[in-house]
């Protein structure tokens, strides 16, 4: 009695009714439930009127809070109480079940029942117990999903935990849910199976739950019956199996109703067998599998048959070649039910066993050590007692087939071509193929035919290969096949080349000016590596280049070299290429990229010059060092000079590797006086040499005085001609340039103006494309290279007024003998034209060039020979220059000795190609312009 007041102090079970619908829940209040803190409860929820798959959760309260559950609270989905290990005062408050039907998704709720606290203390330390307990036995079908619930009161919380009474560890698939109240074994198998424990303990103690899980299996196929057809007085044996567990028994149906067991008819572990099997046997069989936990069906069909001998699904061979001593075998198995008994004829003679012949147990007939005699129609007489058929097939013997000449072993090189044989003798009834293999692969004579090709005839064979590669060393196997027999030869085929590339090279040392190089030797394709070459490559070379070894020649055995003379701070790679007598390989891959040690600079500068500039200047001009020849980080270049004569050498310091010049500005640096220069080289690891000593000027002084005696002068409409005085110029004032023109017109702005240039001593210049009739006012100046002098005074000119822009008219000539005449209307100037002076007549032939005549008057005579075409215009010649071209005039080598015409109805009659006139328009132009 004392222990049960005591565990009625421990928790305290609450029973909430049967539930009721939502709106009843409004109405009815159950009787409240009351606890002291730290004191386990259970809420009970009480099974629905509709029983069946069910879900439960708890509402605390009001919708839509639902209890969160955790290692202090649980919600069992078996018996969907509320189990609260230890309440405390945030649990005070109302509780209704929820239950949730799996199939229809309808919920029912439960009247609230409200938990409080009492008020007489608080509930001391308690060792767990267990409320929520898995049965002590539970049985688990194979691939179903498990789960097992575990849950115990008690003050502290107790833990929960979980193992098997085997020790051993559980798989993947296991999962702990619900802070270990529960665990779930998905798709169960039969190595689940076993006693598990649920561990709850707390620091006053601890408690176990026990229970095992068993295996069970509905049954299922592995081997069903299927449709069967038998010969009528043959036995059938029909196998019938499944597995399950516990192990199925066996039971028969034939067509709907209990098979009978009797003499002919009998069942052991499913097989079903009727011996003797007649007509009435036929029907629909049902072989049923079942234990306690379900039953599983197979049907099928036996049909039971009788029929004669029949070849016409199974036909015999017509024909059967095969060689001189073989074995042939002759088939016979025609459809029959029951099975057909067979003799054999060959021609009309019976065949018996002898030690050549044999009739075998499936009918069929077995001759070994065949001969030419052999030959004939051999027939299969099949009987039962339904009936009798007869099939045939015709046998040939020939003679075997043999290779007469067969490929051979062969070496040779890489380009070479060379025909493997394979030559037979084979019987002439006959028909053979000849088929090449490859390394095991057959030969595709059409994709390889660049180096695959078969020659010799049908009766040969023969394989030639064309440019051999080193890809085509290897076994190559001539097959050839008759409709009886087939034989091969083979032979090896060594193709020598270059070596491969060798492998792994890498930078074993590397110092400012050598690295030690290593490698792997590759391939030598047959043929022996006699000679290593190294090469190298930078960001500054052009390719690839043989690098400077020791020793200088590698031998085909030494894997290891230095390479000298490489350049300081400069990255490089390497390479190796092998060589034998055949000749050099493909490369190796590159090292990775080193980088030599730096060092001094070795080289300076080249082409140290200089010159020019401004007055007062000093400029040094230099090429720069390449980057692969400065030798380090911080290069730069110390620039050296001295005025002629003197001893003192001026130093200054360019930081920059990449500038090509220097200019030294000083007040007392007199124009165009001579310096030697140098310069010279440094990096972080020191100072260089210095190139060879260059004399250079200093800049020279720009001339002091202007031209003088300048004039202009008008040369035609669009011309003028500019001329002046030399200015007096020294050697010791450096050298004069040249003379700078500008022009401009009445209508421009000085500013504005154009200039020309004047090299050297010359000292007139001829401006063109200059406007007509117009003033140009031009001045002059000297220049050299540290600058212009003053401008000479303004003078001016005026361009002529334009040459008529009317064309001579009415051209009229006359041919005798060689000599031509020609007359033209004058051309009259218009006001604003330049008056007409005389004229020019043009004239050439088509081959030759042009020739001019002037003349003041409007006619013209010309000797010509007339073995040719010729043409001729006429223009105006006025001081503004020449007029329009008058229409060309074509006189043809056609022409009597007395010929005479105009230009119009000339150029009617004779027709000048547009290619001759173009040429001549355009020689014209380039001659008189």
């Amino acid at each position: 009695m004392l222990l049960l007041l005591l565990w009625e102090q421990l928790f305290l079970v609450s029973f909430v009714g049967c539930l009721a619908d939502v709106e009843s829940s409004r109405t009815r209040m159950r009787s409240a439930v009351s606890v002291r803190e730290g004191q386990g409860v259970v809420l009970l929820c009480g099974t629905p009127p509709r029983a069946g798959d069910l879900s439960f959760a708890w509402i605390f309260n009001e919708y839509p809070s639902f209890v969160q559950e955790d290692s202090r609270r649980f919600v069992s989905q078996e018996t969907g109480h509320l189990y609260i290990a230890k309440v405390e005062p945030s649990d005070v408050g109302n509780y209704s079940c929820v239950v949730t039907s799996r199939a229809s998704r309808s919920p029912v709720l439960g009247s609230p029942t409200p938990l409080v606290l009492r008020t007489d203390g608080v509930m001391g330390e308690y060792e767990p117990k267990i409320e929520v307990q898995f049965p002590e036995t539970l049985a688990a079908a194979k691939g179903s999903t498990v789960k097992l619930e575990c849950f115990a009161l008690g003050n502290p919380v107790p833990q929960i935990n979980w193992r098997r009474t085997d020790g051993l560890p559980f798989p993947s698939k296991i999962k702990l849910r619900k802070s270990n109240g529960m665990i779930e074994i998905p798709n169960f198998q039969q190595e689940d199976a076993g006693l598990y424990e649920c561990i709850t303990e707390n620091s006053r103690g601890k408690n176990i739950a026990r229970g095992r899980l068993t295996y069970y299996a509905k049954p299922h196929w592995v081997q069903p019956i299927q449709d069967m057809e038998v010969a009528v007085e043959d036995t059938l044996y029909w196998d019938c199996r499944a597995s399950g567990k516990p192990k199925p028994s066996y039971r028969w149906l034939k067509n709907g109703e209990q098979l009978a067991i009797e003499g002919r008819i009998q069942i052991e572990n499913g097989a079903l067998t009727i011996s003797n099997l007649n007509l009435t046997d036929s029907g629909r069989y049902q072989c049923i599998a079942e234990n306690k936990h379900g039953v599983i069906s197979s049907s099928a069909e036996l049909r039971v048959v009788a029929s004669a001998p029949d070849f016409s699904k199974s036909p015999m061979k017509k024909l059967i070649q095969v060689q001189i001593g073989s074995t042939v075998d002759f088939e016979c198995k025609p459809r029959a039910f029951p099975k057909a008994k067979c003799s054999w004829k060959k021609g009309g003679e019976q065949l018996q066993e002898n030690e050549r012949i044999s009739l075998l147990k499936d009918g069929g007939l077995r001759v070994a050590n065949v001969t030419k005699g052999d030959t004939g129609t051999y027939t299969c007489l099949a009987t039962n007692q339904f009936g009798t058929a007869r099939g045939s097939t015709s046998l040939v013997v020939t003679e075997p087939t043999r290779i007469t000449l067969a490929p051979s072993n062969m070496d040779v090189t890489v380009g070479e071509s060379v025909v493997l044989p394979c030559q037979v003798q084979h019987d002439p009834l006959l028909d053979i193929s000849f088929t090449w293999y490859f390394n095991g692969s057959l030969t595709d004579f059409q994709r390889d035919a660049s180096h695959f090709e078969k020659v010799g005839g049908s009766a040969s064979g023969d394989l030639m290969i064309r440019n051999i590669q080193l890809k085509h060393s290897g076994k190559y196997v001539c097959m050839v096949k008759t409709e009886v027999d087939s034989v091969a030869s083979a032979a090896d085929l060594i193709v020598r080349g270059s070596p491969g590339p060798p492998e792994h090279v890498r930078v074993d040392e590397i110092t400012d000016t050598t690295a030690q190089i290593s490698w792997q030797e590759g391939t030598d394709n047959h043929s022996p590596v006699t000679t290593y070459t190294i090469q190298a490559r930078t960001p500054f070379s052009v390719g690839w280049q043989r690098a400077t070894t020791v020793p200088d020649v590698i031998d085909g055995r030494t894997f290891t070299s230095t390479v000298v003379d490489l350049n300081p701070w400069v990255e490089y790679e390497f390479r190796v290429v092998a060589t034998n007598k055949i000749g050099g390989g493909e490369p190796s891959l590159p090292s990775e990229k080193v980088r030599t040690e730096e060092a001094v600079p070795e080289i300076p500068p080249s082409e140290v010059s200089g010159g020019g500039g401004s007055r007062s200047e000093l400029v040094i001009t230099w090429d720069p060092v390449p980057e692969e020849l400065q030798n380090g980080e911080g290069f730069g270049y110390v620039v050296a000079f001295r005025p002629s004569g003197t001893t003192t050498w001026i130093q200054t310091v360019v930081t920059s590797p990449d500038t090509p010049r220097y200019v030294f500005r000083n007040e007392s640096i007199l124009p165009f006086s001579p310096y030697e220069v140098k310069v010279g080289v440094y990096n972080n690891k020191g100072e260089g040499p210095f190139s060879a000593v260059a004399t250079v000027f200093s800049a020279e002084e720009e001339p002091s005085t202007a031209p003088s005696g300048v004039s202009a002068t008008s040369l035609s409409s669009s011309a003028i001609q500019v001329s002046w005085t030399a200015i007096p110029w020294k050697m010791s004032n450096g050298r004069l340039l040249g003379y700078e023109v500008r022009y401009w017109n009445k209508g421009q702005k000085e500013e504005s103006s154009n200039r020309v240039k004047a090299a050297g001593n010359e000292t007139s210049i001829k401006i063109t494309g200059l406007r007509s009739n117009l003033d140009y006012y031009t001045a002059v100046r000297a220049y050299n290279s540290a600058g212009a002098g003053p401008f000479s005074a303004t003078v001016n000119a005026t361009t002529k007024k334009p040459p008529p822009s009317q064309p001579p008219g009415n051209v009229v000539w006359n041919v005798t003998d060689s000599r031509v005449v020609l007359s033209w209307e004058e051309v009259r100037a218009m006001d604003n034209e330049s008056e007409v002076t005389g004229y020019k007549v043009l004239y050439r032939t088509s081959q030759g060039g042009v020739e001019v005549l002037t003349t003041a008057s409007t006619t013209a005579e010309l000797w010509l020979q007339l073995q040719d075409d010729y043409l001729i215009e006429v223009r105006a010649t006025t001081e503004g220059g020449d007029g329009s071209s008058s229409q060309q005039i074509l006189i043809p080598r056609l022409a009597s000795m007395d010929a005479r015409g105009s230009g119009p109805s000339v150029l009617s009659i004779f027709s000048v190609s547009s290619f001759l006139a173009t040429i001549f328009s355009l020689t014209l132009n380039s001659v008189l312009c």
